[in-house]
């Protein structure tokens, strides 16, 4: 959970590319203006430039409202939009782009796809049906089978909203609908992931499932109603119906709040909080707290405590009942 904390910080968007009040220069092999439907044509090599946007395809039009005002730039056939600041370029393609004069607000339609570059490296790849930035509000907003890479991360939700401040820099991140956050061999599934990168928290909410791989190659799989990892702690907090496995080991209870090995930085120390139990074989304790330790494996449990062992003297002879022997 800390690498993927560590890498969404990185996510540096579709922010750059900002469209304010400029010059607009259209080159094209012809051009033409159709009064009736108050559109002018480009066809052959279009070439759009606004500020530090760049836009190249093969076919464009511009809507032309109130007789003089340009409104929207569509261009067709799978264009290319580009943008370089400093050591950073971030290009957009798609299907169709959509470049709003007006509302400052560029579409990408169809198999569209974004990519930040830092210098020729690309650093963050964004895929989704449809991808929409508001360069007023600094909102980024993708649609249909959305999918995040940067490095060993990746995410995949059904929508996701991006926004950033006036530098670019990422303010927050939410994943929508069949959210998965993979980072190597990590992996953590919900309803809705958010990131507020002014707390450097992630929050994870609805159907919540996290797997995480020990040092060992064991799995330490995690189910809850919430899941909140806090970056300045390094520490994992669970609520809502929490279940807890990790080898033979089965515990649940209300909340729970997971703390790292010192030097792995691993999920180590678990503490249940509330009426809670853990089971091992047959044996079940209840607790009102529970510690449970990965390595070296152990637990501790206090507070009105209750053991049940399970099937004992089950054995169908008269014989095998246990008894005092009295």
């Amino acid at each position: 959970m800390k690498k993927i904390l560590i890498v969404l910080t990185s996510i540096m968007l579709m922010a750059g590319i900002s469209v304010q009040a400029a010059d607009l220069v259209i080159e094209s092999k012809t051009q033409t203006f159709n009064e009736g439907d108050s559109k002018i044509n480009f066809n052959g090599d279009v070439k759009v430039s606004v500020d530090d946007l760049r836009v190249e395809g093969q076919k464009a039009d511009v809507n032309v409202i109130d007789g003089q005002k340009l409104d929207t730039a569509t261009f067709y056939d799978k264009p290319y939009a580009y943008e370089i600041k400093k050591n950073k370029k971030r290009e957009v393609k798609a299907n169709i782009l959509k470049l709003s004069l007006i509302t400052k607000i560029i579409r990408a339609e169809g198999d569209s796809q974004s990519i930040v570059f830092e210098g020729q490296k690309p650093i963050v790849v964004i895929n989704a049906d449809v991808q929409e930035y508001n360069t007023k509000t600094g909102v980024m907003t993708a649609t249909g089978a959305v999918t995040i890479m940067y490095k060993e991360l990746e995410t995949f939700s059904n929508k996701a909203i991006i926004k950033t401040n006036k530098n670019g820099d990422l303010k927050d991140l939410e994943l929508i609908g069949n959210a998965r956050v993979k980072n190597e061999n990590n992996e953590s599934f919900a309803d809705r992931f958010f990131y507020d990168d002014s707390t450097k928290i992630l929050t994870a909410t609805g159907n919540t499932t996290s797997n995480a791989i020990m040092d060992n190659g064991e799995k330490l799989t995690l189910k809850s109603a919430r899941q909140e990892y806090t970056q300045s702690t390094n520490t994992f907090n669970a609520s809502g119906q929490v279940k807890v496995w990790y080898q033979d080991y089965f515990a649940q209870g209300p909340k729970v709040a997971v703390y790292p090995d010192k030097i792995t930085k691993k999920p180590n120390e678990i503490y249940f909080v509330g009426r809670s139990s853990i089971t091992q074989g047959m044996r079940t304790i209840y607790a009102d707290k529970i510690r449970m330790i990965l390595k070296p494996k152990d637990f501790h449990a206090e507070g009105n405590t209750r053991t049940i062992i399970k099937n004992i003297g089950s054995g169908s002879g008269d014989d095998d009942d246990m008894t005092l022997g009295l």
